[in-house]
């Protein structure tokens, strides 16, 4: 058994959303360790070139391409740009989320509804269906999407933002069963609570935290790379027969 191609990706184009920062940036990070050529997306193409220029310094291969996932135009010009910079596209991981909101759900806005289910689960299936075609001429493709544990068990002042990640794992899913043929993995990972910018409002919160703390098998918060880990994974070989599953990293939250 050779360990240095099981978790290889070398020679592999990934395109990964939201990965300016936080979980995105990690997973590009690990994905670029492991060999692949990565493209890192988000709205702002100069945080995308700050963290870029950093990782290119390591050796890695990265590029920033700006894209608002919750425009249709945007995604399609995001996977035209990454198939004409790498001729074509072999791991896809949706990471891009928004959750303008913390609070009841009957308390939610049918702007902030649509908003949230437009970035969380809209873009995502919009993606998908672009990558299609590059997909399934890859010899070792993989969608990951990135949900959260809110989609297996609602948190308390997450609603709106846990029935759009519930979605995401049945999208996860229905794709995993249909794509089989087409020899394309998809799956889902949940994080717990991770110490990102976007979960500051939960792990800042003393009175969240102790609640997490009595439920929590491993008693700390968790972090990005901890979810990179997880992803290269799902995209490596070492999951050759691995599709369709709901992975959740979450520090034993949901047992």
């Amino acid at each position: 058994m050779d360990l240095s191609t099981l978790f290889s990706l070398m020679g592999k184009v990934a395109l990964i959303t939201g990965a300016s920062k936080g979980i995105g940036l990690s997973i590009a990070e690990t994905f670029a360790a492991a060999g692949a050529k990565v493209v890192i997306s988000s709205r702002k193409q100069e945080s995308l070139d700050e963290m870029a220029t950093q990782l290119r310094a390591k050796g890695y291969e990265i590029t920033g391409i700006a894209c608002n996932v919750g425009k249709t135009e945007e995604l399609e010009e995001l996977v035209n740009k990454t198939v004409s910079l790498y001729g074509t596209i072999d791991v896809l991981v949706n990471n891009a989320a928004s959750n303008p909101v913390f609070g009841p759900a009957h308390d939610t806005s049918l702007e902030a509804y649509d908003k949230i289910m437009d970035i969380n689960v809209k873009a995502p299936f919009q993606l998908m269906k672009l990558c299609f075609p590059y997909l399934r001429e890859s010899s070792h493709a993989s969608v990951i999407n990135i949900s959260s544990i809110g989609g297996i068990s609602p948190e308390p002042g997450l609603g709106i933002y846990s029935v759009s990640k519930a979605a995401l794992i049945s999208m996860t899913k229905v794709f995993a069963k249909e794509w089989g043929d087409h020899k394309i993995r998809v799956n889902a990972i949940c994080p717990g609570l991770i110490k990102t910018k976007f979960s500051e409002a939960l792990w800042s919160n003393d009175k969240i935290m102790a609640h997490m703390m009595k439920a929590l098998a491993i008693k700390r918060v968790g972090t990005s790379e901890e979810i990179g880990a997880a992803a290269l994974y799902l995209a490596s070989p070492a999951s050759s027969y691995t599709t369709g599953t709901v992975l959740t990293a979450d520090g034993g939250f949901t047992i």
